[in-house]
């Protein structure tokens, strides 16, 4: 029987690019599903898209917002009932140079990024310290340790997640929590490009979204026993 068979998982903005293929990668593996995103319609038709995969559910959130992702985890409450897995996926980028950044497009940065995976621990941690265990998973980048022209807000917020998922595993590794970070480089999804230019025609050379799925599915089914901290991904042959 596989390992995630039976499990309940949250994926914080899993209606497309990476959170959707490890929200399909998690129903794959036998785990029920719960997704969020800020629009309730791309909610609505993603969990309509994948409900032949297997059991899941989707409601509206905010990461951003403390009050909408309680209500979201309350949600999930109400239609699971248990929780083993939270992946915090939810992120936005707006790369400017620092004298051209507003405050609001700099607490954009923070709050979605490193706010959002803050909250979402928290209520999952109240429900996953009691039950005895679980995961806690935080989809950042290498944008976390390599810093970039532009860059300034996303890459504080990266740096910041990576901090804030090294101290949480330090904090709760002994309540059974286990706690990684997958730091891709550049993934096809419309997410993707080069800060002030054009998406590249092509993207065949990028990491696809299912290659990152298939390491947060790696990093769950580990053995009881061991747990994969950090996990970097990089295109083989990134273009030249």
């Amino acid at each position: 029987m596989d390992a995630l068979n039976g499990k309940f998982a949250i994926v914080t903005g899993g209606t497309r690019g990476i959170g959707r293929a490890i929200a399909e990668r998690l129903l794959h593996d036998g785990a029920a599903v719960a997704i969020c995103g800020r629009s309730a319609e791309h909610v609505e038709r993603a969990v309509a898209e994948m409900r032949p995969l297997g059991r899941i559910f989707g409601a509206p959130a905010d990461v951003s917002n403390v009050e909408s992702v309680r209500a979201f985890f309350q949600a999930v409450d109400a239609e699971f009932g248990r929780l083993d897995i939270l992946v915090n996926n939810a992120g936005q980028g707006l790369y400017k140079k620092v004298a051209e950044m507003t405050p609001e497009e700099w607490h954009r940065n923070i709050d979605i990024n490193l706010n959002g995976a803050f909250y979402c621990s928290h209520e999952a941690l109240a429900r996953l310290i009691p039950r005895g265990g679980g995961f806690i998973v935080n989809i950042s980048s290498l944008a976390g340790r390599n810093p970039f022209a532009g860059g300034a807000g996303y890459n504080a917020s990266k740096f910041g997640l990576n901090g804030f998922t090294e101290a949480l595993m330090l904090d709760h590794r002994n309540d059974n929590i286990r706690v990684s970070c997958i730091m891709p480089g550049s993934v096809d999804t419309e997410f993707s490009g080069i800060p002030g230019k054009p998406r590249p025609e092509d993207t065949s050379w990028m990491i696809a979204p299912e290659d990152v799925a298939e390491a947060v599915s790696m990093v769950l089914r580990m053995p009881a026993r061991t747990m994969v901290s950090r996990v970097e991904i990089r295109p083989s042959r990134p273009k030249k």
